[in-house]
């Protein structure tokens, strides 16, 4: 299969495609100023980016449905030629709740459908008006959730074209199987969406879902970001590591080769 900036997808299981390198979108809401979101989609559809990463819970969905339209509008490109990924979140895991929760991605980016929708965790937390339900101290209330009832709500949900596809994210070996030997399995997962640089490289987890013919989607292929929450600022980040890209000794020009570049190149392959 030949690729090109113009022409970069590659099937999934399911019969539809998707753009290999993607654009996500995620900013920390509470650092993020309005518009940036805006500003980074448009133009990184016109340099060729199809492929659009975003979830509920990122809170800027107007912004990236405001870019898509804009694109459309002007001519750039059609609706069918964005891959747009969006999330079912947390909160959202009881199976009464699915859809409104996918109708409302809809709503907020002016879409009649996605192309891929995700759960973007198996773990869910207590329904309710916050994304992230907290006890008295501070401790976050979890859910008791049945992941393959969720599952079948989201399959009523491709059914009724609301997603041309559906997949999972940050899923392990277990869960995946949980999904794949559920009786009357109607769709199948296409991609895991799941960390995967050259710092984390889930051997195993590609395995497996090689040999079940599921696309694992990497997501921080230059590194995870920078938050002391759940990473050790002590280690370096892996752009500043230069024993990505060593120059040769006896070179005699520079090779012109950054860091990202040796990063994305693993991932590729």
């Amino acid at each position: 299969m030949e690729l090109t900036a113009a022409s970069h997808s590659i099937p999934l299981s399911d019969g539809n495609k998707i753009p290999l390198m993607g654009l996500g979108t995620y900013g920390d809401p509470s650092t993020t100023p309005k518009g940036t979101t805006l500003e980074a989609v448009k133009p990184a559809i016109e340099v060729g980016y199809r492929h659009i990463d975003g979830a509920l819970m990122y809170f800027n969905e107007h912004e990236v449905g405001q870019a898509i339209r804009e694109k459309i509008a002007d001519g750039t490109l059609k609706r069918e030629d964005i891959f747009y990924c969006g999330k079912l979140w947390n909160t959202f895991h009881p199976p009464e709740l699915v859809r409104a929760a996918l109708q409302q991605t809809l709503k907020t980016l002016q879409l009649d459908y996605v192309d891929l929708y995700i759960i973007e965790m198996p773990i869910a937390f207590k329904p309710g008006e916050t994304f992230f339900p907290k006890d008295e101290n501070g401790k976050c209330l979890y859910h008791e959730t049945d992941l393959c009832a969720t599952w079948e709500a989201l399959e009523a949900c491709k059914e009724a074209g609301l997603t041309k596809s559906l997949g999972v994210s940050n899923f392990n070996k277990r869960q995946l199987e949980l999904i794949l030997k559920k009786p009357g399995l109607k769709h199948r997962p296409v991609s895991n969406q799941v960390e995967c640089h050259p710092y984390f490289t889930q051997p195993k987890l590609l395995e497996y879902c090689q040999q079940n013919n599921i696309l694992v989607v990497g997501y921080s292929p230059l590194g995870t970001s920078r938050d002391a929450s759940w990473v050790n600022l002590a280690c370096p980040p892996m752009l500043e590591v230069n024993f990505w890209c060593p120059l040769p000794t006896n070179t005699r020009r520079p090779l012109h080769k950054l860091p990202c570049d040796s990063t994305f190149k693993e991932g590729w392959q």
